[in-house]
Formats: C-alpha cells, structure tokens, sequence
C-alpha cells in the first residue's frame, strides 16, 4: 500500500512537472510568436521606412537638381544684370555727355541769336541812318542843281570858276550819294543773309533738340 501511495504520488508530480512544462512551452510559444508578430511588424515599418526614404531621397535629388539648375540661371541672370548695369552706366555717360553738349549748343545758338539780333539791330540802325543821308544828299543835290540852274540864268555863264566849282560839289555829293546807295545795298544783303543764317540756326537747334 505504500508503494503504490508512493507510485501515485511520484506520478502524480511528474503529471504535475509535464503540465507546467507544457505551460511554459504554451507560454513559450505564444511568446515566440508575439515576438515573431512584433519583428513582422518591425520588419514592415522598416520596409515602409526605406520606401519614404527612398522617395525622400528621390525628392532630394529633384529638389537638388532643381536647385543647381536655379542657381546656373541665377548666375547667368546675374551675370546678365552686371551686363545691363555696364550698359546702362555708359548710357549714363553718354547722356549726361549729350546732355551737356546741348546744353553748351543752347548756349552757343543764344549767344549767335544775341549776336544776330544786335547786328541787325545796328543793321537797321545804320540802314535808317543811310536812308536819312540819302535823302539829305538827294536834297543838297536838288538845291545846288536849282542853285545851279539859276546861277546859270542870273550870270550867263560869266563866273567859269564858279560853276566848276559847283559842278565839282555836284559831282563829290553824287558819288558820296552812290557809295552810300552802295552800302546801303550792302548792308540790306547782309542783314538777308545774316536772317538766313539765324532761321538755319533756329531749324538745327529744333532738329537737335
């Protein structure tokens, strides 16, 4: 009889061992395989991880590629923009050159229409003064010819001297009369081609402007 008690009770705890064994085979297991979920899992985060980093780096190289080619034409814009600005800085300088040749014309053309203007006014002037000599000479030579006439009718040609002296005066007063018409005539050339010239002027002036 205690055999058998002892029997039972030795397979008893080795029932006992065996389902705790099996137990912590189930627990094992079950371990394992939520282990082996969790690295599955793991595993496909990581693959997701690769794929975004693959497209972040595609994107990357994108952006990249945009980027040099954004800075090539940045270079050559500015490379460009330094072209203009020399080009505008001797644009400049021609102007501001331009600007102060007309400005030295302006001053050129006022000083010859000052200069024209005071000479056709002297021009006109001295025209007036030639015209008023002329009319005193005609008048002279309208008196010593009456003079003349009636000495010729008083005297009868007795006093020879007289009258050579009187021609002489007549003919001294008529070339004085001729040069003066002379002049006269000259003057009224010059002052026409002095007009011509001052309307040539002014028409430039307007061109050049």
């Amino acid at each position: 009889m205690a055999l058998s008690s002892t029997f039972e009770e030795r397979l008893y705890q080795m029932e006992e061992t065996r389902n705790r064994r099996l137990s912590l085979l189930q627990a094992e297991k079950e371990l394992q395989q939520n282990k082996s979920q969790i690295l599955a899992s793991k595993l496909s985060d990581i693959r997701y991880i690769e794929q975004r980093c693959l497209k972040l780096d595609h994107k990357i190289a994108s952006q990249q590629f945009i980027i040099s080619s954004l800075k090539s034409q940045l270079d050559r814009l500015g490379s460009i923009y330094l072209d203009q600005i020399q080009q505008f800085r001797v644009l400049k300088s021609e102007t501001e050159n331009l600007e102060e040749l007309d400005k030295e014309k302006d001053k050129y053309f006022a000083l010859k229409a000052r200069e024209i203007d005071e000479f056709r006014a002297r021009a006109e002037i001295f025209a007036t003064e030639c015209q008023w000599c002329a009319e005193e000479l005609r008048n002279c030579v309208n008196e010593l010819n009456s003079s003349f006439l009636q000495l010729q009718h008083s005297t009868g040609y007795s006093n020879n001297s007289d009258l050579t002296a009187a021609e002489l005066r007549k003919s001294e007063l008529q070339a004085t009369k001729e040069n003066l018409d002379r002049r006269l005539a000259s003057n009224y050339n010059t002052r026409a081609q002095l007009q011509k010239q001052l309307k040539s002027l002014l028409i430039s002036q307007k061109e050049c402007r």
